[in-house]
């Protein structure tokens, strides 16, 4: 490489890694992530730091575990102040939850803001859900959002030029738009650019009229096989959307369609980098916040789509495709296990860049294997996880997930039991294995935890975060 190279990070919103043409889904259409996989490096195990979406984008940008940033669950207050809501229904403000704007990484360095500084120009067109939406952070210079988290595909809630409306258009569409305009803006700079586009999809609401119908009607006959057809795990919330034969046809096709229209919408993104003779010049990043359950275990939903809170791979695991013709070798899988915690280590060494930070964050750059290089310090690499009081260690062969303070537990045989149908917890022959996991996750985390943001004292029941850890509101708790 010579000079810095252009960056663009995709990051889809609850899309499991088994949603991919690429990733052997031969039902779903994906052809430009498809197109940018043979074109470049794809990790089928690359696993989220939380199966929820506040906390992983959280780490992704700062490179801190959930009990080191403070945010463990996603953000239902804080997102925008109820002025900035001009919409009201029956005269109350649409986002009944929201307070006053919160900036949840106020004070936490990030990737973006080192990029910013080595002269990086940096845009955000899509999600941010990270607090204070309406407002530029993190060395972002344009800004285009969404007021909250979830929205309407249709009539979404998006800030642009520090105005919170309700706009008219599909929004996967509108995020692919102002993305396009970022990159005609840029590409007129000498400097290099730094893109976060993100997409709302394929996150709920999944119902037909949410989607364009060219989408859906794709789908019309599907049988959905992809997808596991199973009666409803006995711990699955009812808030969630799902649903039995047409119906769980009806959802499927809502998540399918919305997939795809957000992979059109980067084969745009593509097309208008190779016309401005840029696409040697980028390495594009495709993954996502967290996996996605769309029946997988009977489970509708991620992390929170049970309670207890979950684990399981189809929860944890999100797609990553690394793409940069000429630097990182075309159509190579690795199976290496790869965490969200690992990115902020990897962009910088990517962008030639050091961080000055002495806090100490827990991944590792991974630039070696996107060369093709061969790193066997991978090979005894272990994966973390947390949600809350809920934390998972992960090795190629075991996982063991721990509920604190009483449980249930859970340990599952990997290299027999892929699926995790059959928990081991209680067989004494695992005892052995059990025992180094549990020693191996304590120590970890006693490593990288702050103790004013630990996780395992944190009353976190998946139905949001009102506010940062240790900042007081109204019923005395940061958790819905």
């Amino acid at each position: 490489m010579s000079g810095k190279p252009n960056i663009i990070v995709i990051l889809a919103d609850d899309m499991g890694s088994w949603a991919l043409g690429c990733a052997g889904n031969n039902e779903i259409h994906t052809p430009n992530l498809d197109r940018l996989a043979a074109e470049g490096m794809r990790f089928d195990h690359f696993f989220c730091t939380s199966p929820v979406c506040s906390p992983a984008r959280a780490s992704i940008l700062t490179g801190r575990m959930p009990s080191q940033h403070g945010v463990h669950d996603w953000i239902c207050s804080g997102n925008v102040t109820r002025s900035e809501l001009r919409e009201e229904v029956q005269g109350k403000p649409i986002f009944a939850d929201e307070r006053t704007a919160i900036e949840y990484l106020a004070g936490q360095l990030t990737y973006s803001e080192l990029l910013a500084e080595a002269g990086y120009a940096c845009a955000l067109s899509g999600k941010w859900h990270l607090g204070a939406s309406a407002v530029p952070q993190k060395g972002f210079e344009r800004w285009f959002s969404i007021a909250r988290g979830g929205c309407s595909y249709m009539k979404p809630d998006m800030v642009e030029n520090g105005e919170v409306t309700l706009m008219d258009g599909y929004v996967t569409d509108l995020i692919t738009d102002r993305a396009l305009d970022f990159l005609n803006e840029i590409s007129q700079q000498d400097n290099p650019f730094y893109l976060s586009v993100h997409y709302t999809a394929p996150h709920s609401p999944w119902d037909r009229s949410e989607h364009p119908e060219s989408y859906v009607s794709m789908y019309e006959d599907c049988p959905f096989d992809s997808v596991p057809e199973l009666p409803l795990h006995v711990n699955q919330i009812t808030s969630a959307p799902h649903g039995e034969g047409e119906r769980r046809k009806e959802l499927l096709r809502g998540y399918y369609a919305s997939v795809t229209a957000m992979d059109d919408g980067i084969g745009r993104i593509i097309a208008r980098l190779e016309e401005q003779g840029l696409r040697e010049q980028t390495l594009i990043i495709f993954t996502g916040d967290n996996g996605m359950n769309m029946g997988h275990h009977g489970i509708w939903g991620k992390g929170n789509g049970t309670f207890p809170l979950n684990m399981f791979d189809t929860s944890v695991k999100v797609p990553a495709i690394f793409s940069h013709p000429g630097v990182i070798p075309a159509g190579v899988v690795r199976s290496e296990l790869v965490s969200q915690y690992d990115l902020f280590p990897t962009l910088l060494a990517y962008a030639g860049l050091s961080n000055p930070d002495p806090y100490p964050l827990p991944g590792r750059s991974v630039l070696s294997l996107l060369r093709g290089e061969e790193d066997d310090g991978h090979e005894d690499i272990v994966i973390y996880d947390e949600y809350g009081p809920v934390r998972m260690i992960r090795t190629q062969a075991w996982k063991y997930v721990h509920r604190y303070p009483y449980g249930p537990h859970e340990l599952y045989d990997l290299n027999n039991d892929p699926n995790e149908d059959v928990n081991r917890i209680d067989d004494a022959a695992c005892e052995s294995v059990l025992k180094d996991l549990r020693r191996r996750l304590g120590e970890w985390f006693g490593k990288y935890t702050d103790p004013s943001k630990d996780g395992r004292i944190a009353p976190v029941t998946g139905n949001g975060q009102l506010a940062p850890l240790g900042v007081g509101i109204t019923e005395g708790s940061a958790f819905k």
